[in-house]
């Protein structure tokens, strides 16, 4: 018990150490690279703390050695473009110029469902807010806003207004939700007539529709076209 109790103690502080070493990121802001450096630590040292049988120094020596990539990994990166797009990649437009990138959102693995969480997390409850919104490669999604919306000081305001309604999706990729229709005292007929205003014959044409907190419909059709009423 004591020999497993002298074994465990050792093992935290060398991880401990080499995680110290490795820099002061939050796990959300790891590169690829060093999260994979993370968790292979993280499972060397939890090896010998299960098997007593296996020496310190199988596991002690694979972290030293782990730590070394790391640190010469870190510096290939920050001096080579090259090296930095291999290890790490590069960011996603989401959101360009207040168009959905469709096809990035299917690469990167990623719903209208989960954008719209990352969006309302920054604070923007609206698309139509957003004029960029780039998935960076630490996994944070980072916002730019439209003009109009980019956030001010006090002084700056007049009037200060509340968010009194939550943005809803009605349409997306072609479905509509009717317990969102719902939700808002719509029906159908409204939603095809929205449409019709805007020269949409077929739902399924529509990749996005939302009805936002300004009581605007905001729609953006399969091709990328973008328009708000």
């Amino acid at each position: 018990m004591l020999t497993l109790l002298i074994r465990t103690i050792i093992l935290y502080f060398v991880a401990l150490i080499a995680i110290r070493l490795m820099g002061k990121r939050q796990i959300g802001e790891l590169q690829p690279f060093e999260l994979v450096i993370t968790v292979m630590i993280s499972e060397l040292s939890t090896l010998p703390m299960q098997d007593i049988r296996i020496p310190l120094v199988h596991t002690i020596i694979p972290i030293i050695t782990l730590l070394i990539l790391q640190v010469t990994t870190s510096l290939m990166q920050l001096k080579n473009e090259k090296a930095r797009y291999i290890l790490c990649g590069k960011p996603s437009i989401l959101i360009e110029k207040g168009t959905i990138n469709i096809n990035e959102l299917k690469e990167q693995k990623i719903n209208m469902n989960d954008l719209l969480e990352e969006i309302r997390l920054k604070g923007y409850y609206n698309l139509e807010d957003v004029e960029y919104a780039i998935l960076e490669t630490s996994g944070q999604l980072s916002i730019i806003p439209r003009t109009h919306s980019s956030p001010v000081t006090k002084d700056d305001l007049k009037i200060i207004s509340t968010q009194d309604k939550l943005p809803v999706t009605l349409i997306l990729d072609g479905k509509i939700n009717k317990q969102s229709l719902k939700y808002i005292n719509k029906n159908m007929d409204w939603l095809k007539h929205e449409l019709k205003k805007n020269n949409i014959q077929a739902i399924d044409e529509v990749f996005v529709a939302i009805y936002d907190s300004k009581e605007k419909l905001y729609y953006q059709l399969k091709e990328r076209n973008v328009n708000q009423k």
